[in-house]
């Protein structure tokens, strides 16, 4: 490829794109060129635009001012290096740009893989920094690559969320919740943290919108399933918390007037209803969010990383069958297809059982 190129979005009105092109970028001393191959698109990177400011998610990949570049999972391949330890033809997993190529400063590059020390990228959570070399990865299979770029994002935010939950330690509010509910429950990140509190013994009931209904029981992961109008069916006598997978404000609000004490903890997770006011509830002073990275790092201490890493890839390769099972992975190529798979998923328009995966 003799041109790079880079799909950027209006900050301020996310429909509105541009495909930037220019040279092919040329790694300097210390630094790698990785070039991305293939992507997964979920309601998850539109979180990321949404919350792109009050999370500092437009920093990682910087864009021109007033546009923004939606951070993506999936592999890269390293095709240009003058950093130690970081060969030419290394397949990486990790956080890469809606674009075409990524040049990273590697950091600690070991077997398992390395850290991009970028200095825009210094004072940034950690664990999205992290490149992790498909050789060294515990959980890698190659012939569940597609699923892995669609859920293993997705299931690391259930992982934490699910041992949040049951951490008394951490939330003991939480753990001693007798039901725990969590909304947009036909969504990848809710459905896996039903997965993973229904193996602990967690009864579990999912709320979402009437069409998916039918979808979300047949997903076999919750006790029970109601539609957004059935909040008369929760019990206000059982100590309840509840997850906030929508970023619906309007519906938390629904949730406390009817469960009064019974409502014993709350956290926001995700924006699965992509609108401005979905995005506003993230910002409003005192909202508990739910932040992934900050559950990580106190397991990261607890069973040091390389518990924490053995025991989210026993968790993915017990969820990993179920969700292939869940999954319609729907194949797209190039710039212009990545184009149309955002602005459809930005729309809310993609079915729950669809996955979209882009080779670039």
């Amino acid at each position: 490829m003799t041109r790079s190129w880079t799909l950027e979005v209006d900050r301020r009105r996310l429909d509105r794109t541009e495909l930037v092109e220019g040279a092919v970028p040329a790694p300097g001393d210390g630094e790698a060129l990785l070039r991305v191959d293939r992507v997964g698109m979920t309601a998850n990177n539109v979180t990321y635009a949404l919350l792109g400011d009050a999370f500092r998610y437009w920093r990682f990949f910087p864009a021109r001012p007033g546009w923004g570049v939606v951070p993506l999972w999936g592999f890269a391949e390293v095709v240009a290096s003058r950093a130690d330890g970081v060969p030419v033809g290394g397949r990486v997993y990790g956080y890469l740009p809606a674009a075409s190529h990524l040049v990273v400063r590697p950091a600690r590059a070991d077997p398992r893989g390395f850290r991009d020390a970028a200095e825009h990228r210094a004072d940034l959570p950690g664990t999205y920094n992290v490149y992790v070399l498909t050789t060294g990865d515990p959980v890698y299979e190659a012939g569940r690559e597609d699923l892995l770029v669609l859920f293993r994002p997705l299931f690391f935010t259930s992982f934490v969320l699910a041992d949040r939950l049951g951490d008394a330690e951490a939330d003991p509010a939480a753990a001693g919740a007798r039901v725990v509910v969590l909304s947009s429950a036909s969504s990848k990140t809710a459905y896996g943290t039903a997965f993973l509190l229904r193996e602990a013994g967690r009864a579990v009931v999912g709320l979402t919108s009437a069409a998916n209904v039918a979808f979300t029981e047949g997903l076999g992961c919750y006790d029970r399933v109601l539609p957004y109008s059935g909040l008369a069916g929760l019990d206000p006598a059982v100590p309840t918390a509840y997850v906030d997978v929508a970023g619906d404000e309007a519906l938390r609000a629904r949730l406390r007037a009817h469960l009064g004490d019974g409502l014993v903890a709350e956290a926001i997770v995700g924006a699965a209803h992509q609108d401005r006011a979905g995005a506003a509830a993230f910002t409003t002073p005192g909202s508990p969010v739910f932040f992934a990275p900050d559950q990580m790092r106190k397991r990261a201490r607890d069973w040091g990383r390389d518990g924490l890493d053995a025991r989210f890839a026993e968790a993915w390769r017990r969820f990993a069958p179920v969700a292939e099972r869940r999954v319609d992975v729907v194949a797209g190529h190039g710039p212009e297809a990545l184009r149309d798979v955002w602005l459809e998923v930005l729309s809310g328009r993609t079915a729950p059982r669809t996955g979209h995966v882009l080779t670039l």
